[in-house]
């Protein structure tokens, strides 16, 4: 039955909708940051408002099983804006730590990717990126700017180079609390109790030690633990800052009606391109945390301050929508809506109001492969050419956008490397129908996780697992101790055979199957490994822009927009605002 429903919507779809023979369409590519699939009202959600992002599903298609390339917003965004699995590119880490921290890292989206945005400034199109960065600044200077967005292919940046963290909002906490209990607190409390049982004993005459070796460890103590306390001082000044192109605009950020501001970059972006084909990549800073909302939407939903931002959300998306009716581009515009994981479960501010997302039905979030961590929103939104109120089940990915702009630009694909995403038109259109990936990869930063195999001839949707995180504590529905689940160690459980699931049967993956489940059982396990070892072969040995050199703080690359003395402060952005003449 379900078979006939799709063939009849495909020949409809086939028959009546506009043949995508638009030259030049423009693009308006949206990703929300951390947001979960149960948040928006068009996945179900009954208590948060989001009138405008239902709309795109409404008007467009809705994607019920789309796919983030990985669970964590540095690679994911690499994915994304490249096609590529982020492990071709060396945007995925060996370590823990899977994403860029600091403005002065000397790692990022390295030059010789291709992102849709560098293919489409060369075909002629207006290019902006306004938001959130997330891959990098600069390699061996202060302003190479090697890692930039105008160095990918982007005409404009209005933005954060790195990522809005609680350390960035005064009162909010530090993110880096858990690593600092994990990995400082037993030696500095080692060293305290060290150097009191030294004193006692040298008290009582029990042992001699001189004078000046216990100065001198106690000098190096006391140096340890004030770098600690300098870091989590001159943290938000020197990595929290906004950017119009190449130059700080405003350090440390202010948090003031930013999501606006975000807005209203955007509403000039699109007017000043309302004549010529451009491609906005409009990359919200909510709802990670820290967060924030303006004083029009603060404490009006039902969801505390998270619910808030994602309201505000919508309603920018909102304006978006508003003035591609201004200008009359309604039906010149592919809208895409889409988060770049799924929600943050373990964010819970320091007075116990839950700042993390929802999910939905799904296990996990932000930095697993459970579904809960990868399956986000997918909305495309194109009126008079992909049919309204449709729902597509088949598995897509964000790694899809790449070859579905691309394409739609006149662009032929980049040659000479392998591209992961699959142009989603052909099945838009009715073209196909079922989905071009009968094999998506699930990476764990570098770390195979998982594989989701949707065979040509079944419903059946099998994932296996070859690890999973230890849940902390044990129980729970994420890893609430270390306020982010890790990829190897001590911190996993490796299975053997791998834990098997029919998501088709089982989205929530509650129950694994063994071999008295399902007869296939160890058939299906053997196609996998098989898919594994074919796309094991086809990578390639790439320079890891996530390495621990890459990802620490270089105090040579560190930008300031005044002197470091004076603690990195300016504010060029309020300067300018108030410089405007007045109606």
């Amino acid at each position: 039955m379900r078979i006939l429903v799709l063939l009849l919507f495909y020949h409809y779809a086939t028959k009546n909708a506009k043949s995508y023979r638009t030259s030049n369409p423009n693009f308006i590519l949206i990703m929300a940051d951390d947001l979960g699939i149960g948040d928006l009202g068009c996945y179900g959600n009954k208590t948060l408002r989001t009138p405008n992002i239902d709309k795109l599903a409404k008007g467009g298609v809705t994607f019920t099983q789309h796919i983030a390339a990985s669970p964590l917003c540095t690679p994911s965004r690499a994915a994304f804006l490249t096609g590529r699995y982020p492990v071709r590119s060396g945007m995925a880490a060996l370590s823990n730590i899977g994403v860029f921290l600091f403005s002065a890292s000397s790692g990022g989206l390295p030059t010789e990717e291709i992102t849709f945005a560098k293919l489409l400034k060369q075909k002629g199109y207006s290019t902006a990126l306004i938001g959130k960065w997330h891959l990098g600044l600069n390699c061996n200077s202060r302003d190479d700017f090697c890692h930039h967005p105008l160095n990918h292919g982007f005409d404009y940046f209005y933005g954060l180079t790195v990522t809005s963290l609680r350390d960035c909002k005064p009162g909010e906490g530090s993110v880096f609390v858990a690593g600092v209990r994990a990995y400082f607190a037993t030696p500095l409390q080692l060293i305290g109790i060290t150097l009191i049982s030294l004193e006692v004993l040298h008290y009582i005459g029990l042992l001699r030690i001189p004078r000046g070796a216990l100065r001198y460890f106690f000098l190096i103590s006391t140096v340890l633990f004030g770098l600690l306390l300098i870091f989590f001082y001159t943290f938000r000044y020197l990595n929290c800052f906004l950017m119009r192109n190449h130059q700080i605009i405003q350090q440390p950020l202010s948090y003031k009606n930013l999501t606006q501001r975000l807005t209203e970059e955007a509403v000039q972006f699109i007017g000043r391109n309302a004549d010529a084909p451009f491609l906005l990549f409009l990359s919200y800073l909510q709802v990670h945390t820290a967060l924030y909302a303006s004083k029009d939407f603060k404490g009006k939903s039902k969801h505390g301050l998270y619910g808030d931002a994602v309201e505000e959300m919508d309603w920018s998306v909102g304006k978006i929508l508003d003035v591609l009716v201004k200008w009359n581009l309604n039906d010149k515009t592919l809208v895409y809506f889409t988060s770049d994981q799924g929600a943050h479960i373990e964010e819970v501010s320091s007075t116990g109001e839950v700042h993390g997302g929802y999910n939905g039905i799904y296990k996990g979030g932000k930095a697993t492969n459970w579904e809960g961590g990868i399956r986000v929103p997918g909305l495309l939104h194109w009126p008079g050419v992909v049919q309204a109120g449709v729902h597509i089940d088949e598995p897509t990915s964000n790694m899809d956008i790449f070859p579905t702009v691309v394409k739609l630009a006149g662009i032929s694909l980049p040659r000479h490397r392998i591209i992961d995403g699959h142009d989603l038109m052909p099945l838009l259109q009715g073209k196909i129908l079922r989905s071009e990936h009968e094999f998506l990869f699930h990476y764990c930063n570098a770390y195979l996780n998982a594989v989701r195999w949707h065979p040509g001839n079944s419903e059946s949707i099998w994932k296996a697992f070859f690890f999973t995180p230890n849940f902390d504590p044990e129980g729970s529905n994420g890893c609430y101790n270390s306020h982010v689940c890790y990829c190897y160690g001590r911190l996993v459980t490796h299975h053997n055979p791998p834990l098997l699931f029919d998501l088709s049967r089982d989205p929530g993956e509650k129950n694994p199957l063994t071999p008295e489940t399902e007869h296939r059982f160890y058939e299906i396990l053997d196609v996998i490994q098989q898919a594994v070892n074919k796309h094991t072969k086809s990578l390639h040995i790439v320079s890891n822009q996530l390495s621990w050199g890459n990802i620490l703080w270089k105090p040579w690359l560190q930008l300031c927009c005044s002197s470091v003395f004076l603690s990195c402060y300016c504010d060029h952005e309020s300067e300018e605002k108030l410089s405007l003449p007045t109606a």
